[in-house]
């Protein structure tokens, strides 16, 4: 409980006082005048706030810590020090102590201390509620997409997606122990550093679950007489923007003289959304000196096909390991950032519409994705 304190210090009457201050400020205090006694009321009573002097006889504050630390990691204790303390003072923060107050203790001082404590109490807290969240969130994604899809290697794809929500959640832990230690040091650069981490996670988690959405929804296609022009003229317009975004040059040659055939646009759409955002992506992530940053989308004829789409990007290309992974489960070209499901997608989609995909792809100088769909006049 967050107003439940252990105070431990073999002066009774600095308890005594601390104990009257402590209870007016709301907590209930439990006292206790060596370590050992401390630790059997720490077991006991689960206080979130471990307020306990350095030096005391037979087990001092720095083993109390450690051996709290131990039982407890998230348990918040703060020293009490004397003025030439100081090395056991910064030992202690080194152990996770959340901060020192020097005795004669200040009133003040220690609601400061206090106060940060229930913060990072707080915040933890809420992070974890909002990981859990998350994590059910795309849990039940997971299991509405094995219902819809009725996979045959529901094995294959539960452990694909298991190891991608723990690369987030590790993410997600990262995040929060760096938040911590911003708190901790009253260090403004981790603290963004940590809510950037955090922030990042959470919105791969929503694009996770978005992505399991779409993948599901394109287990039937809907078919229609268009132009294959008119889905790769609409990603030019969607992607433009993103493509300026990050200096990255995006471009159109499409054959004008292509003709109309059966497919669903809207699928295909989407396949050249997934191509297109990798191609800028990876043009984004190479850092490559001079280097032009280029995506290209071409349409064409090609021989007993209604059309060829080719991607082309000039980024950091793939390795042939890479390669030969691609279009597996969950496996994301973009490491730690991707969810591995667009390139999946893609591919399930031009499999329905009995069309081909391949790739090819350098280490260095970009890759190009090449797309073809059967001309249909009728479904």
């Amino acid at each position: 409980m967050d107003n439940t304190i252990l105070l431990v210090d073999d002066e009774k009457g600095i308890r005594k006082v601390l104990g009257i201050t402590l209870t007016d400020s709301g907590f209930t205090v439990h006292s206790a005048g060596n370590g050992q006694d401390a630790l059997r009321i720490f077991r006991k009573v689960q206080p979130s706030i471990v307020l306990t002097d350095i030096k005391m006889p037979d087990m001092d504050g720095i083993e109390l810590l450690q051996r709290i630390k131990q039982e407890n990691p998230d348990t918040e204790v703060i020293m009490f020090t004397g003025q030439g303390d100081m090395e056991l003072a910064i030992r202690s923060l080194k152990l996770d102590a959340t901060d020192f107050v020097t005795k004669p203790i200040d009133d003040e001082i220690l609601g400061i201390a206090i106060k940060r404590a229930l913060e990072r109490i707080s915040m933890r807290r809420q992070i974890r509620e909002y990981t859990e969240n998350l994590e059910r969130l795309v849990e039940e994604k997971a299991r509405q997409l094995v219902d819809a899809e009725r996979m045959a290697a529901i094995g294959q794809t539960i452990a694909g997606l298991s190891h991608t929500i723990k690369n987030i959640a590790g993410g997600l832990r990262g995040g929060i122990f760096v938040l911590g230690q911003g708190i901790e040091l009253d260090n403004k650069k981790y603290l963004m550093d940590g809510w950037e981490m955090v922030k990042g996670n959470v919105d791969k988690i929503r694009t996770l679950s978005l992505d399991l959405l779409n993948y599901g929804k394109y287990a039937e296609l809907n078919y229609s007489f268009c132009s294959p022009n008119q889905p790769a003229e609409e990603a030019v317009k969607l992607m433009r923007a993103r493509a300026e975004e990050f200096d990255v040059e995006f471009s159109a040659d499409l054959d004008l003289t292509l003709k109309s055939f059966c497919f669903d646009p809207e699928a295909i759409l989407r396949c050249l959304l997934n191509l297109v955002t990798n191609a800028i992506d990876a043009c984004r992530q190479d850092i490559s000196a001079g280097k032009d940053k280029k995506v290209v989308l071409q349409s064409s004829p090609a021989d007993g096909w209604g059309v060829e789409y080719r991607v082309s990007d000039t980024g950091s290309g793939m390795d042939a390991e890479t390669l030969n992974r691609i279009f597996q489960s969950f496996f994301s070209t973009k490491g730690t950032h991707g969810t591995g499901i667009g390139l999946m997608m893609t591919k399930k989609i031009v499999d329905r519409h009995d069309g081909k995909i391949k790739v090819k792809s350098q280490k260095g100088t970009g890759s190009t994705f090449i797309i073809r769909l059967p001309y249909i006049t009728e479904f």
